[in-house]
């Protein structure tokens, strides 16, 4: 058994409830791609009922509309820990409730605290540029003549808790530039950072570009995930894109850093075609809908890469083997079509895909944690000592999920082990 969630970045699907608080009343990433981009589109995803899930608000998805008999079970989920980036998205859907927001920072000139500041130059030894909210590309046009002139590190910060470090490669190496973030994220713990972000660049004024050698650091995680708990019942655990920052490799066995989707969904390619005597979870963050289309307001170039996704699901459910889970979800929204550049605060869509509809008895491996830990059960049996027989399953919408953790309860349910503290399974 293998259970694989798919990760589309910042691929809301409406404003939540409380998005007037956040300035994103009316936001609606993927229905207002639908209606920005003409034609039939993302083939796959509308197959499994996306535009099913984007009818429960009501709101139009021209193109990718609802099906009569989804193949998946769809719905949108609605996170309930308060902020709309990345980390407060993926540690729900990993089964953590934040109870407060991460810090942010004023977006004018100073930014960040001068206490912070301070004891960052202190420790690099060298000084901050920037110091204020802005885009990353315009930043480094803004700062990268004078850091390539001085060797000061460009910071600067964004809608989200970030705490981010420009630099140019030929003048600060990657790993210089990876230990100045470390020295920021020792500080950033103090003040409730969500991420320090390392964004090298090349080129020449005028013509710089960013890199893929982008590297988070995220805040200490609070409590256990999923992907720990998953991990203590002897299921095998992979990582790909940027999950393993987000997480800080926490309960991940095997950690692939691909950058870009090209390069992650190739890498899924590869875990799917794998054998293994292991039940397996593969968690996977494709980053591109949210860092070249969201942020840059490209619908065009959103609607794009989603397709490239929908083609790629298509040809994994092609080669997934019956009984294997296949979940497509988001993070937080980035209307290409609403004003400004951040996240927006949205719904998220939830697709489940189970292959030939049929729930299979899990595996036997060893419970590294003893029976007192599960109950006294082993994984694929009932309480009565007897082999579960495969369950089939009927595919239908799931409605308004409260929580994100949902996808936690449903990963334990799918692989048999005792139930996560948070969430109600969508089987």
């Amino acid at each position: 058994m293998k259970a694989l969630v798919l990760v589309i970045d910042s691929f809301g699907i409406g404003a939540l409830p409380d998005a007037r608080a956040f300035g994103d009343e009316g936001a609606h990433t993927a229905g207002h791609i639908c209606e920005r981009v003409p034609g039939p589109k993302w083939d796959a995803l509308k197959q499994m009922g996306l535009g099913n899930a984007g009818g429960i608000n009501g709101h139009p998805m021209p193109g990718c509309e609802a099906v009569p008999e989804p193949s998946a079970f769809w719905g949108i989920m609605e996170e309930l820990s308060p902020g709309k980036d990345t980390n407060t998205g993926h540690w729900e859907l990993a089964g953590i409730r934040l109870d407060a927001p991460f810090q942010t920072f004023d977006p004018a000139y100073p930014s960040f605290p001068q206490e912070m500041v301070a004891e960052f130059e202190r420790r690099s030894g060298r000084k901050v540029l920037g110091n204020c909210a802005a885009s990353g590309t315009v930043i480094i046009e803004d700062f990268g003549r004078e850091h390539m002139e001085t060797g000061n590190l460009i910071c600067y910060t964004s809608a989200d808790s970030v705490f981010q470090i420009a630099a140019h490669e030929e003048i600060v190496p990657l790993d210089e530039l990876y230990d100045y973030c470390r020295i920021a994220r020792d500080i950033g713990d103090r003040f409730n950072v969500g991420r320090v972000i390392a964004r090298p660049f090349l080129g020449n004024p005028g013509s710089f570009l960013r890199t893929k050698n982008r590297k988070d650091f995220s805040l200490p995680l609070p409590e256990p995930t999923i992907i720990d708990h998953l991990l203590s019942y002897g299921i095998d655990t992979a990582a790909v894109g940027k999950i393993g920052d987000i997480f800080n490799e926490s309960g991940i066995v095997h950690s692939y850093h691909d950058k870009g989707n090209t390069a992650c969904l190739e890498r899924v390619d590869e875990l799917i075609g794998e054998k293994s005597d292991l039940d397996r979870f593969i968690f996977v963050n494709l980053v591109d809908t949210d860092m070249i289309s969201g942020h840059r307001r490209d619908p065009e170039g959103y609607a794009q890469k989603v397709d490239e996704i929908s083609t790629a699901v298509e040809r994994f459910i092609d080669r997934l083997d019956t009984g294997d889970l296949l979940v497509i979800t988001a993070d937080h929204g980035c209307d290409p079509t609403f004003p400004g550049t951040d996240h927006t605060r949205e719904y998220v869509p939830v697709l489940a895909f189970v292959k030939d509809n049929v729930l299979p008895v899990p595996g036997q491996p060893e419970d590294p944690l003893g029976e007192a830990a599960s109950g006294g059960q082993t994984r694929g049996f009932n309480g009565n000592g007897r082999r579960k027989d495969p369950e089939p399953l009927a595919p239908g919408g799931v409605g308004i999920r409260k929580g994100f953790f949902d996808m936690t309860q449903t990963l334990c349910r799918y692989f048999d082990v005792p139930a996560y503290p948070r969430g109600v399974s969508l089987f």
